[in-house]
C-alpha cells in the first residue's frame, strides 16, 4: 500500500468514526480522538519513523515540502477529496516525525445548530463594532466564528474579508462577496493583511487570532472606522479579555487603548465545551454585551466589576458562564460533576445548583 493510500484509509476511518482529530506518532498505531478521549486505531501496524515521514510528505505539496524541511514545522489546512477538511500540523519531535489532523466540518452550522445563545444573533446584526470570541484551545471559537459569519453571508449584501492561519471552514458566497486570506499563502502577517484589509473596501473582517500588539491596535481601530470585526483571544472570560487587549499595550498607551475599546466594543463570548451524558459536547457560554455602564467600567479601569453587571443584566442578554451551566444540568444534558469542573467558580456554582 502506499502512504498515499494509506494517508486516505486514515482519514476515511477518522470521519466515518466522528473523530475530532487524529495523531500520527512514531512508536504508536494511528490515534484517534473522540470525544476528548485517545482511542488506538484498530488494527493498524505501529508507525514507524519511516512511515511518519512517508505519510507526511504524501500531505503536503512541493512547496509545504521545502517550507517544512526549512523551519521543522508546518501548520496548513488540507482538503480531503471534497469529503472533508482537516487542518494539519506537521512537526519534528526526537528528530521523527509527528502529524496532527483536526477535522473541520463541512458543513457550516448555525447558531441553534450548534446550542449557542440566541442573542449572539445580535452581533451577526450589528454593522459596527468589536465581537471577541474567547476560550482555550479546542473550545470552538472558529466553528462559532464561522456561524456568525455565514449567518451574515446570508442576510445582507457585505464585502466580509477574513484572515485566517490556515483557513478552517470554506464559505460559500450567497448575499455577500468573502474573501479568505490565508496567512503565508496569501499574505505574510495577520498584522500586515489586517492593515491591507481597510484599503480593501470590507465592511465585515474576522481576524482568526490576535497574535500581537499591531493586530489588536489596528482590529480596534477597523473597529472605530465603521467596520464590523469579529476576532478570537485564548482568554476564559470577558474581564479576562479585556484586561488581555489592554494590557499588551505599554503602560503610557493603555489608557488611550482603554477609551478605544469603550466606544467600539460590542461584546465578549466565551464559551467552553462542556461534555454531554449521551456524548459530545454543548457549549457554556458566558455572555458580555457592553451597555454605557460596561463602557464606564473600560474607560475608568474598574475592569473587576464587570461580572456582576453581567450577573444582573440577564434581561438585555447578558449570561454567566454559571448560569449557563446551570441551564445545561437543569436540561439533563450535563452532570454536576461536570458542571463543577468546568466552572470559574465552583463555589458560587454549587449554591445556584442547590436551588434546582
Amino acid at each position: 500500500m502506499t502512504y498515499q493510500t494509506q494517508i486516505k484509509k486514515l482519514l476515511e476511518i477518522a470521519i466515518e468514526k466522528g473523530a475530532s482529530d487524529l495523531h500520527i506518532s512514531c512508536g504508536h498505531p494511528p490515534i484517534l480522538r473522540i470525544t476528548r478521549t485517545l482511542i488506538d486505531m484498530e488494527g493498524e501496524r505501529i508507525i514507524s519513523p519511516r512511515d511518519s515521514q512517508g505519510l507526511a510528505l504524501a500531505l503536503m505539496n512541493p512547496l509545504q515540502r521545502e517550507k517544512f524541511l526549512k523551519e521543522k514545522e508546518i501548520d496548513f489546512a488540507y482538503d480531503f477529496e471534497g469529503k472533508a477538511r482537516f487542518r494539519v500540523n506537521i512537526f519534528f519531535q526526537s528528530q521523527k516525525i509527528s502529524i496532527a489532523l483536526r477535522l473541520i466540518p463541512s458543513e457550516i452550522k448555525t447558531i441553534e445548530e450548534l446550542n449557542l445563545p440566541p442573542v449572539l444573533h445580535k452581533f451577526a446584526q450589528a454593522q459596527q463594532g468589536f465581537v471577541l470570541i474567547t476560550g482555550a484551545s479546542s473550545q470552538g471559537k472558529s466553528t462559532t466564528l464561522a456561524s456568525l459569519i455565514d449567518e451574515i453571508n446570508h442576510q445582507r449584501r457585505e464585502h466580509i474579508i477574513t484572515i485566517e492561519d490556515p483557513i478552517e471552514f470554506v464559505f460559500k458566497d450567497d448575499k455577500s462577496i468573502i474573501d479568505q486570506r490565508e496567512v503565508y499563502r496569501d499574505t505574510l502577517s495577520f498584522a500586515r493583511a489586517l492593515r491591507s484589509t481597510l484599503r480593501e473596501d470590507p465592511d465585515v473582517i474576522m481576524v482568526g487570532e490576535m497574535r500581537d500588539l499591531e493586530t489588536i491596535a489596528t482590529a480596534i481601530t477597523a473597529a472605530e472606522t465603521g467596520h464590523l470585526v469579529f476576532a478570537t483571544l485564548h482568554t476564559n472570560s470577558a474581564s479576562q479579555t479585556i484586561h488581555r487587549a489592554i494590557d499588551v499595550f505599554p503602560p503610557h498607551q493603555q489608557n488611550q487603548i482603554r477609551a478605544q475599546l469603550a466606544g467600539s466594543l460590542l461584546g465578549v463570548v466565551s464559551q467552553r465545551l462542556v461534555p454531554r451524558k449521551k456524548g459530545g459536547f454543548v457549549p457554556a457560554c458566558e455572555v458580555m454585551i457592553t451597555t454605557p455602564g460596561i463602557s464606564n467600567l473600560i474607560r475608568e479601569n474598574k475592569i473587576h466589576e464587570i461580572p456582576s453587571i453581567i450577573e444582573t443584566s440577564g434581561e438585555i442578554g447578558m449570561i454567566p458562564l454559571n448560569k449557563s451551566l446551570v441551564e445545561w444540568v437543569k436540561k439533563g444534558e450535563i452532570t454536576r460533576e461536570t458542571a463543577l469542573r468546568y466552572s470559574l467558580n465552583p463555589d458560587d456554582l454549587k449554591a445556584r445548583l442547590e436551588k434546582v
